[in-house]
């Protein structure tokens, strides 16, 4: 699996996991769907991607290497 599968599979998780939180325990975990949703905008835009960085420290390898 390649670096690009990896954000979007965390991306998803953590978006749905966020809102499973803000349903059953409280309603301040949509800020952390916020903030994820912040992140892949603003990534569209400046091709700099967190979560990029630390699965590169991680060792996944890009497409195309």
């Amino acid at each position: 699996m390649t670096m690009e599968y990896y954000i979007r599979a965390i991306a998803g998780t953590f978006i749905l996991l966020s809102l499973a939180l803000g349903y059953f325990y409280s309603p301040y975990w949509f800020l952390f769907t916020g903030f994820v949703g912040l992140n892949l905008l603003q990534s569209a835009f400046t091709g700099w991607c967190l979560m990029e960085t630390f699965l590169g420290k991680l060792g996944v390898a890009r497409a195309g290497c």
